[in-house]
C-alpha cells in the first residue's frame, strides 16, 4: 500500500499543537473588554503562595440570572487564578439554602452571619406573578496557611439598580478577592502615621477610620519632635484637620519625608467655626483658618480656598415643623452644609464609591503651572452649589431655599484631588529650621511620589452613640450609610500602592441588560428560534449531504 504524506500531514499537525499546548500552556483573551484576563500583580501574588489556598464561595444552584452571572463570572476569575497558583487552589461551591428541613436551613444561616456573612434578600416573581422571596449569600471565604478571610461578592451602591450593581461586582471581583488574599499573605508589617500636636482629630473621631485601616497597617500616632527622620519607616501619614499652625520645624520634617518619596493624605479645612456656639445658639461666625500649611500646599500645587460650600444635593436633618404650642413634630431637611459629595468614576480611589457626606467643606484649588505633576479629581459637589466667601456670620435659623436656583448657581466644585508627580520643597534655597538633626541631606526636589489633598477634616470623623462608635460616613438620623470610610481606606491604599495593584478598582466590564418585556413577550419565538433552527440546520445539511452522495456514487 502506498503512504500518501498528504493525508498525514494535516493530523501530524493537529498532534504537534496539542503536545506543544500542553507542555507550554496559554491562554488568549480576544473580549474586548479583557474580562478574563488578570493582571501581573495578580498573577506574581498567586505565584508567589506558599501554601495551597482553598475558596469557598455561598453561590451555587437555585440563583436569578443575574447572581448565576456573578457566579459564572467568580468560578472564571478562580479558573484563571488557578493557572497560577504555584501551590495550587481548591475551589467549592456551597448552596446555604440546601438542607433536609427549614431548622435545618435556619441554623446554617446562622452559623453564616455568625461569622459575619450578612445575607441579600433577592425578591422576583415567577410566571405565574407571584412574588418569591430569597436567601442569597454572596460571599466567598478564603483558607490559607491556617488563616481565614471573607469577601462580600455583591457590591450594592446607592442609587444603582440591582443589574448595575451585579455588573460593579463583577468588575471589582479580581480586587476583592486578592484584597483578601493579600492580607492574608502579607508578611511585612506596613506603618502609617496620624500626626498628633496641631488640634487634629483625636483617636476616637477616627476610631472607625483607624479600625478599617488596621487591616492593612501598623498604626502609629504621635508628634514630630526635632528629628528630622522620624517619618522614616511609615508608608505614608495622615494629617487630620490641625485646628493651629504647624510649627517651621514639623512642615520641614513633613516636606523632607515627602521629597524622600513618603505620602501624605492632607484633611484640611479652610474656614474655622465656633461649633459649640454653633450647636447651642445655632449661630457663628466663620473666619479663615490658618494652620501655616499654604506655603507648603502651594509648592505642591494645590490651595485649599477660605470658603464655605452650601449644596442643594446635601443630608439631611430632622426639623421641628410644628407650630407653637404644638406637639414637636419633626420632619427631614436638606442640610445645605452637608453637601454630599459626588465621587470620580475615572480614578482608583473613588471608582463605584458611594456619595461622601461632607459637612462646612471647603473646596480645592490647583495653582501655578507644574508639568512634573498630574492633578487628578476625587469629590466634587453637585452641579446645585453657592460658594460662601468669608467672613461670614452663620445663620441656621434662616437657612437658603434649595429651589432658589439664582442662590445655587455653580456646580462641581472640587473638594478633594489627588497629586502625583514630581513635587518642588518649600525649603529648597533655605536653612532648615535650628534644633533639628538627622542623617539625610536636604532635597530640593522629591521623587516621584504621590498626594491626597481633602478640604474638609469632618469626613473623617465618626460619631458616638451610648457608648458605642457609629460607622464613619453613617446618617445617624436617616439611617444612610455614605461612602466616607471605603473613601479613605481607598485612599491611603492608593497612596502606599507601588505596584500597580489599585488600578484593579478600574477595570471595566460592559453592562449588556436584556429586554426584560420583549423577553416575556416573544418567549415562544425565541424557544422556536434556538430549539428548531439548530435542529433544521442539521436536517437540512442531512438532505443536502444525502443527495450530493448519490449524484455522485449513483
Amino acid at each position: 500500500m502506498k503512504l500518501n504524506v498528504k493525508s498525514i500531514i494535516a493530523p501530524a499537525i493537529v498532534v504537534a499543537v496539542l503536545v506543544a499546548a500542553c507542555i507550554f500552556p496559554f491562554r488568549i483573551d480576544l473580549t474586548s473588554d479583557h474580562r478574563y484576563s488578570i493582571a501581573e500583580p495578580t498573577k506574581q501574588l498567586m505565584q508567589n503562595l506558599e501554601e495551597p489556598l482553598a475558596v469557598t464561595v455561598y453561590l451555587d444552584d437555585d440563583l436569578n440570572p443575574g447572581f448565576m452571572r456573578l457566579r459564572r463570572a467568580t468560578a472564571e476569575l478562580l479558573d484563571e487564578l488557578a493557572v497560577h497558583a504555584a501551590q495550587g487552589l481548591k475551589v467549592t461551591f456551597v448552596n446555604p439554602s440546601l438542607a433536609s428541613s427549614q431548622a435545618e436551613r435556619e441554623a446554617r444561616y446562622d452559623t453564616l452571619q455568625a461569622r459575619g456573612l450578612t445575607p441579600t434578600a433577592v425578591y422576583e416573581r415567577d410566571r405565574e406573578g407571584r412574588m418569591q422571596r430569597k436567601i442569597v449569600f454572596p460571599w466567598a471565604t478564603l483558607h490559607y496557611q491556617g488563616r481565614t478571610a471573607h469577601v462580600n461578592l455583591l457590591k450594592n451602591i446607592r442609587g444603582h439598580s440591582g443589574d448595575e450593581s451585579l455588573n460593579t461586582s463583577i468588575e471589582n471581583l479580581e480586587f476583592e478577592l486578592t484584597d483578601a488574599l493579600r492580607t492574608l499573605a502579607e508578611r511585612e508589617v506596613k506603618k502609617i502615621a496620624f500626626i498628633e500636636g496641631h488640634g487634629e482629630l483625636t483617636e476616637e473621631d477616627t476610631y472607625d477610620l483607624t479600625r478599617a485601616l488596621s487591616k492593612y497597617f501598623q498604626i502609629d500616632r504621635g508628634t514630630l519632635g526635632t528629628d528630622a527622620d522620624a517619618l522614616d519607616g511609615y508608608k505614608a501619614i495622615i494629617v487630620a484637620s490641625p485646628q493651629t499652625p504647624l510649627s517651621e520645624t514639623d512642615k520641614y520634617i513633613i516636606d523632607q519625608y515627602v521629597m524622600r518619596g513618603g505620602r501624605v493624605l492632607w484633611l484640611v479645612e479652610g474656614v474655622r467655626l465656633a461649633r459649640e456656639q454653633l450647636s447651642t445658639t445655632g449661630q457663628s461666625p466663620a473666619i479663615e483658618l490658618d494652620v501655616n500649611l499654604k506655603d507648603l500646599l502651594f509648592r505642591y500645587g494645590v490651595l485649599i480656598n477660605p470658603v464655605l460650600l452650601q449644596d442643594v444635593q446635601s443630608a439631611s436633618v430632622p426639623v421641628n415643623v410644628a407650630p407653637a404650642g404644638e406637639p414637636p413634630h419633626f420632619e427631614p431637611m436638606p442640610w445645605v452644609y452637608a453637601p454630599l459629595l459626588l465621587t470620580s468614576y475615572a480614578h482608583p480611589a473613588t471608582r463605584n464609591v458611594a456619595e461622601v457626606r461632607s459637612e462646612f467643606c471647603s473646596s480645592v484649588k490647583p495653582v501655578g503651572e507644574h508639568e512634573e505633576v498630574t492633578v487628578s479629581l476625587l469629590l466634587a459637589t453637585s452641579n446645585n452649589t453657592h460658594v460662601l466667601g468669608i467672613p461670614a456670620s452663620i445663620d441656621l435659623n434662616t437657612l437658603p431655599d434649595p429651589s432658589d436656583a439664582a442662590y445655587f448657581n455653580t456646580g462641581y466644585v472640587p473638594v478633594a484631588v489627588a497629586v502625583e508627580g514630581t513635587f518642588a520643597s518649600a525649603f529648597a534655597h533655605r536653612m532648615p529650621p535650628e534644633g533639628l538633626h538627622g542623617t539625610h541631606p536636604q532635597r530640593a526636589e522629591s521623587v516621584p511620589t504621590r498626594q491626597i489633598m481633602i478640604a474638609d477634616g469632618d469626613l473623617a470623623r465618626n460619631d458616638w452613640a451610648d457608648g458605642e462608635v457609629l460607622p464613619l460616613g453613617l446618617d445617624r438620623y436617616t439611617g444612610q450609610q455614605f461612602g466616607n470610610r471605603e473613601f479613605l481606606v481607598n485612599a491611603v491604599l492608593y497612596l502606599t500602592d507601588r505596584d500597580g495593584w489599585m488600578n484593579l478598582r478600574s477595570r471595566t466590564v460592559r453592562l449588556t441588560l436584556l429586554n426584560k418585556k420583549a423577553c416575556q413577550d416573544d418567549r415562544l419565538m425565541w424557544q422556536i428560534i434556538n430549539v428548531g433552527v439548530p435542529i433544521g440546520l442539521l436536517l437540512g445539511f442531512g438532505v443536502v449531504y444525502q443527495v450530493a452522495r448519490r449524484k455522485k456514487y449513483s
